[in-house]
């Protein structure tokens, strides 16, 4: 045993010459840290393997000298071996330390995201899956839910927000109405189909933001800004120029996208009133009659804005 570790120490001191010149000439070949160095050669092979190699051979010492033919070999052989199994560790574990931040940092940005939604959304607020509607949804839902695939698609989850809202007045509104007025009353008929008429404007809405939004899907505008604050020449006035439209595309879209959101807010607000008014309806008195012809005709006036605003679109 100490034959051989003698033996290794002497062939691995041999060998730290050529590894060295190997390193001043190409350090990539003799160096496996990245990025490789003519000094990190330099202290690699002039004092680090030399060290370990005396120390080696001062432990073999115990034995005796005589060092084996073997041990020479292995200690010849030995960097040849230690650089690429190196160089694949530090590789592995620097993947591994990669894959190991973007974990947290995907993290992190769904920890964000999911802090963002909750301060966007509303209390008492359904949350709408599209991938699977209530048992019971009627073709409201199903367009809101369709209207939500459309902006997560578009990874507008801070619009497809307003498809939940919808969603928990639309509900609201149909249970006010089934606790105050009989299925078979034309004042039931009349007011569910004019609620769902207003949600069903919302929804195409919805519609109407996921298509805008699809649009500008792949302009990074962070990037773009980022581009246009260069002072720097190689910035062609071309390109400039080009980068100015993208930028103004997106500015345009997100203000039509305002406006949408703006008309579905007032929808909104629409089926608030109505679920108010009907919840305030007392079916056993004369004025029951009147504050439901209110309600809808609340509900009438905003299909007509509804309507008017559509034909100027």
């Amino acid at each position: 045993m100490f034959e051989f570790l003698q033996g290794f120490a002497y062939g691995l001191f041999l060998s730290c010459l050529p590894w060295f010149l190997i390193g001043m000439v190409d350090p990539r070949l003799a160096v496996p840290t990245e990025p490789p160095s003519r000094w990190q050669a330099i202290l690699r092979y002039w004092f680090i393997v030399p060290f370990v190699a005396f120390l080696l051979w001062l432990t073999s010492l115990w034995g005796g000298f005589g060092p084996s033919f073997l041990g020479w070999l292995a200690g010849l052989a030995g960097l040849a071996v230690e650089i690429p199994v190196e160089r694949w560790w530090r590789r592995w574990r620097r993947r591994r330390d990669d894959k190991r931040r973007a974990a947290l940092e995907a993290a992190e940005v769904r920890r964000q995201h999911a802090e963002f939604e909750r301060t966007q959304r509303e209390d008492g607020v359904a949350e709408l899956d599209p991938a699977a509607p209530p048992v019971d949804a009627d073709d409201v839902v199903l367009a809101l839910c369709r209207a939500k695939r459309s902006l997560i698609d578009t990874r507008r989850t801070d619009l497809a927000a307003q498809a939940d809202r919808l969603y928990s007045r639309y509900a609201h509104v149909l249970d006010v109405l089934d606790s105050k007025f009989d299925r078979r009353e034309l004042t039931f008929d009349r007011s569910r189909s004019m609620v769902g008429q207003v949600c069903l404007t919302a929804a195409d809405n919805l519609n109407a933001m996921g298509s805008l939004a699809a649009g500008t899907v792949g302009i990074d505008a962070d990037f773009v800004r980022r581009r246009l604050k260069q002072t720097d020449q190689r910035l062609h006035a071309d390109e400039r120029e080009a980068l100015q439209q993208r930028l103004d595309l997106v500015a345009d879209t997100e203000r039509r996208l305002r406006d949408l959101s703006a008309r579905n807010e007032a929808a909104m607000t629409t089926l608030d009133n109505a679920a108010v008014v009907m919840a305030r309806v007392e079916t056993d008195r004369p004025q029951a009659a009147v504050a439901a012809d209110q309600a809808l005709t609340d509900l009438q006036r905003f299909m007509d804005k509804a309507e008017r605003y559509g034909h100027k679109a």
